[in-house]
């Protein structure tokens, strides 16, 4: 980091609001007119569940035609309006923390939102140490071993990482760990016995039910930090500081972890704190195919079904955690690196 003279801190601190309070800005204009784009593919899904509830009444003895209800029905979820319209009326109550009834659960949006969120933000927060935890040391080994057997085995098995579908590598664990072992059930979140069971059981019970889906974010999520982290390692082991390290006898683990690895972790620092929001976000494809009833599962769920509320509110929710994630790496690179300020 470059070192300040204390006549240049309040400058560069004042650059620094200016470049947080720019950041801010055009985040939130961002944010609008990605929310406007949601808001009209949300309109246009093919799936409505108005339409399969109108569908439903209509086929009642005595009752009205479909299009009656469709008519009635969009009234009253406000579906007569305009897009442009529907969407400051949506934004408008937004803005009050107002975001409707979800069709499909009947239920406020906030409500099944809250009551789902956590669990994937479990899943994520396990997923992200553990995956911490394991490619880090494997690409600082990796770069302190270059061209060993060692390197070319953490390579290949970060490439085959990296190349497996999630769909494929969810599918095998079931396969695997489920049908031919029978050590785990093939999904959700608890088990026929779970209500029988004790407090510590049922801690247990949950707990078994998502080593499967952690175990596959964990791989696939591994691989591309390792590469990442061997190449940062690569670079900063040929850095003239380096050679000049070493030059002065000290030995080889001092320069590695105490000169070479430290500066490996700005960049790292980065990336983690920019993929902090995702933690809220929710696994959809993982969730989906183990049957686990997070904030992923559950999104897929109403967007089959066409419940725009929440598909919409979800949606803007995962663009508020791209926009605050790439907010979070900026500031991250601004204080890390005071250059940036200045550009």
């Amino acid at each position: 980091m470059l070192l300040l003279s204390g006549a240049q801190a309040p400058y560069m601190e004042k650059l620094m609001r200016k470049f947080v309070i720019k950041r801010i800005l055009i985040s939130i204009v961002i944010l609008f007119f990605v929310g406007l784009i949601i808001y009209a593919v949300m309109r246009f899904l093919p799936t409505s569940y108005i339409e399969t509830i109108a569908r439903q009444k209509s086929m009642q003895p005595n009752s009205k035609s479909y299009e009656e209800w469709m008519a009635q029905l969009s009234v009253t979820y406000g579906m007569d309006k305009g897009i442009i319209l529907g969407y400051f009326q949506w934004l408008g109550n937004a803005f009050r923390g107002e975001f409707g009834d979800s069709w499909f659960w009947t239920v406020p949006v906030t409500e099944k939102f809250h009551e789902t969120v956590w669990l994937s933000f479990i899943m994520g927060l396990i997923s992200m140490i553990l995956e911490l935890a394991i490619a880090v040391p494997l690409g600082v080994i990796a770069a302190t071993k270059q061209y060993s057997k060692t390197d070319y085995t953490i390579s290949v098995l970060s490439f085959i990482t990296i190349s497996f579908p999630t769909f494929f590598f969810a599918s095998l664990l079931k396969l695997v760990f489920s049908i031919k072992l029978g050590w785990f059930d093939l999904f959700g979140l608890i088990s026929r016995e779970h209500y029988h069971l004790t407090a510590w059981g049922q801690f247990w019970d949950k707990a078994a039910h998502l080593v499967l889906p952690i175990t596959g974010l964990v791989v696939l999520s591994i691989g591309s930090l390792m590469r990442y982290t061997r190449t940062n390692m690569l670079e900063v082991l040929n850095s003239d500081y380096i050679r000049t390290a070493r030059s002065k006898g000290l030995s080889e683990r001092n320069v590695i972890y105490n000169h070479a690895f430290r500066n490996t972790l700005i960049p790292l620092v980065t990336i983690v704190g920019g993929s902090l929001p995702g933690l809220f976000a929710g696994a959809l494809i993982t969730e989906t195919l183990f049957k686990i009833p997070g904030i992923g599962y559950t999104s897929y769920q109403a967007m089959v079904a066409g419940d725009i509320p929440f598909s919409m509110f979800y949606m803007v929710f995962l663009a508020i955690l791209t926009l605050a994630g790439n907010l979070i790496s900026d500031i991250l690179y601004a204080v890390v690196d005071p250059r940036v300020r200045l550009s």
